[in-house]
């Protein structure tokens, strides 16, 4: 595919496209006036005249600002705008360097003394680290998304994010934030380079047969909230239920004081201490845990009481898994608070 039908392809997806530098993974050059020292994107004229300067910035779906663009320059690079994209893409690299102390493999994670780190070289391994910690596959393995090789060795592993929670790069920030030692996060604030892209180094170049990105699973989503690639969103109360529709709820709620949705879904978590494995724990508590925000959003079930039942099944069924646990329904907790929820039996 060349270069102008990439784009084109990009932007129907709904992906803002800007051009690159002629095999290279920088932006396009900016105007002389635009590159002058000390200018800024604020305010430019070229971003409404549909000019490429700026990088990400400038970035469109219009297939006529493309088919200009492009004309200008065939061979032209495709950049993605990874925020308007309502992108977040995973950057692991395997670059040959020494490898840090223990206690910065995994910011802000103590990695026990038990595990054997012996061999561990790159942010394929960190990544692995991390999901392992949290009783996950690693997102390099994912095949229900999007992945691209790129020319160093690396891969992009894209998501679509959540609609309610902007995470934020921190490429070339790691000194602030980071995911894991050698793992990258391209999101608001920074662009990636499409598939099919050509630099100096070689191709990027799709892994396997997706072609879309999966939604961003729960738990990375949590470990972005964790690392503050992302803020826990704030919404506003939502305004408590009716007289009539709290009457209908208590009546309808367990001996744990829950509604009854929620009471199914933890008997389904609870249920899984009779089996050590291959119960769709993690997946039981996500549901379980989801739930229970959106019916606290809705004022159906107090946040510390929410909190507390989904502890103590998770505890029942799995005592030994507590990280795991508490990661799992922190996040799910999160993503349900953003979906108020109205229980009508089970669901």
């Amino acid at each position: 595919m060349d270069p102008h039908d990439l784009a084109r392809w990009c932007a129907s997806q709904g992906w803002p496209v800007h051009p690159l530098t002629p095999r290279s993974k920088l932006p396009a050059a900016n105007c002389s006036r635009c590159a002058a020292r000390g200018h800024t994107a604020d305010g430019c004229p070229c971003l409404p005249a549909r000019r490429w300067c700026h990088g990400f910035l400038a970035a469109v779906t219009d297939p006529d600002t493309i088919a200009s663009w492009w004309s200008a320059n065939p061979a032209f690079g495709v950049g993605v705008a990874c925020g308007p994209a309502g992108l977040v893409v995973i950057d692991v690299d395997a670059h040959t360097s020494p490898v840090p102390a223990r206690n910065r493999l995994l910011p802000g994670i103590d990695i026990p003394d038990h595990v054997d780190l012996t061999g561990l070289a790159n942010g394929f391994h960190t990544l692995a680290l991390l999901a392992a910690l949290r009783g996950q596959p690693s997102p390099a393995d994912d095949t229900t998304t999007l992945r691209v090789r790129t020319p160093s060795g690396g891969t992009h592993i894209w998501y679509r994010a959540h609609p309610h929670l902007p995470v934020r790069s921190s490429a070339g920030s790691g000194k602030t934030r980071a995911l894991a030692w050698q793992v990258d996060i391209r999101a608001h604030g920074g662009y990636i380079i499409a598939p099919g892209t050509t630099t100096t180094a070689g191709t990027y170049t799709v892994i396997g047969d997706t072609k879309t990105p999966a939604p961003l699973p729960t738990w990375l989503a949590g470990e972005l909230l964790r690392t503050h690639h992302a803020d826990r969103p704030s919404p506003a109360p939502a305004p408590g239920p009716p007289p009539r529709a709290r009457q209908a709820v208590s009546a309808s709620a367990g001996h744990t004081g829950a509604p009854r949705a929620l009471t199914t879904l933890l008997d389904d978590v609870r249920a899984c201490a009779s089996v050590s494995e291959g119960t769709g724990f993690s997946e039981k508590l996500n549901r379980a845990a989801f739930t229970a925000g959106g019916l606290v959003a809705a004022g159906f079930l107090a946040d510390s009481r929410a909190e507390d039942l989904l502890h103590e099944a998770a505890r029942a069924a799995r005592p030994d898994q507590h990280r795991r646990s508490e990661s799992i329904i922190r996040s799910a907790l999160a993503a349900g608070a953003r979906q108020p929820l109205h229980p009508r039996g089970r669901s």
